[in-house]
């Protein structure tokens, strides 16, 4: 008997024990790999013979027939774990369109420093109109409306909303799954302001020189920790102002006054303390005034402390994660949006 092994990555066709359980194997479709033997019977000889393609090509397609059948089954079987390559190729999609507007951002944001603390305030003031109790509100992009940006609260904000504007205009020209959010590029737009600042402040550690400022980053900044943030891409833009009255003038208000607001939306003392810098645009001002309140005292100065360590990573981590709960509040995400449908297959003029 003459024996012809292939390892395939389709997923397994047969029950297979349980995995280990590992936090790291989270997939929505997980993969096995399994291996498939086609044997070929030469009647009991002894002789080595050759392996015809047509039998190799009769095993693999016999496979892969077994997969699109598992594929088209309108229940689960608990026999097949299937694939679902449409939802594979979203995923690149949105991750590919992701990675182009976030250069456009990079690009516009390094020629408008100065627009930095008034880009974090929008996405801040965007998701702070969250009400818990309605579950509405929240990071919808309706902060764009005239009318809710010309409200006191969101005082010079305009030209970064003009910054956003322009970065839309450019993103929907190349975008090939439909116009972004403003909910989506908002967030994002903060995203990549927050990054310019860690990023700003490797090089100043480095004495200003901008090479070692961007090996210092690369090496213990927290790049890492924006996974979540990035998939939680798809809000919806509102079509309506946000109600008044929902977001604090913080320019105006008082410490408990912003303890107040981050606790109505689920928030606390830490939060607000890491928060500092979208709170105005003088963030060691800021800082100073939330030091007056002994249940924010501590947290400011743990990220004073960070801010000075090579990795700042406390402050980073804490930032980033709390940037990421702010920007979902109350948003249902679509997982599958700015995909778009790609070129089918005629597997009948395929040539084996």
């Amino acid at each position: 008997m003459v024996s012809v092994s292939f390892i395939s990555t389709l997923p397994t066709l047969l029950p297979v024990a349980p995995l280990p359980s590992s936090s790291h194997t989270s997939s929505k479709c997980p993969i096995h790999s399994v291996r498939i033997s086609c044997k070929i019977d030469d009647g009991g000889s002894n002789e080595n013979r050759g392996v015809r393609r047509r039998d190799i090509l009769n095993c693999v397609g016999a496979a892969i027939s077994m997969e699109l059948v598992a594929s088209t089954t309108p229940s689960p079987s608990p026999f097949v774990e299937v694939a679902n390559a449409a939802d594979l190729i979203q995923r690149r999609q949105r991750s590919d369109f992701q990675s182009s507007i976030k250069t456009t951002l990079y690009t516009s944001i390094k020629a408008n420093k100065e627009l930095i603390p008034s880009i974090l305030t929008l996405a801040l003031n965007d998701s702070m109109t969250y009400d818990k109790a309605t579950k509405s509100g929240g990071p919808n992009g309706s902060i764009r409306f005239s009318s809710e940006v010309g409200r006191p609260e969101n005082k010079g904000l305009s030209a970064a909303l003009s910054l956003v504007e322009d970065a839309k205009k450019e993103i929907d020209s190349y975008s090939k799954g439909g116009p972004i959010s403003y909910s989506d590029l908002i967030q994002l737009s903060a995203q990549s302001a927050l990054k310019a600042t860690f990023l700003a402040s490797a090089i100043r550690k480095c004495g200003g020189n901008e090479e070692k400022g961007n090996l210092l980053y690369s090496a213990y900044g927290s790049s890492g920790q924006w996974g979540l943030f990035d998939r939680q891409f798809g809000r919806s833009d509102t079509q309506e102002p946000d109600p008044e009255g929902r977001v604090p003038d913080w320019s105006k208000a008082s410490v408990q006054e912003m303890k107040e607001k981050f606790i109505a939306i689920g928030f606390g003392p830490r939060q607000l303390a890491v928060m500092s810098a979208f709170l105005g645009p003088d963030q060691l001002a800021t800082e100073a005034m939330l030091a007056t309140d002994p249940d924010v005292t501590k947290w400011v100065e743990k990220y004073q402390r960070s801010r000075e360590t090579v990795s700042e990573t406390d402050y980073e981590v804490d930032l980033i994660t709390t940037l990421t709960k702010m920007s979902c509040l109350g948003q249902n995400i679509n997982y599958e949006a700015y995909s778009y449908p790609v070129k089918k297959i005629d597997f009948s003029k395929l040539k084996l």
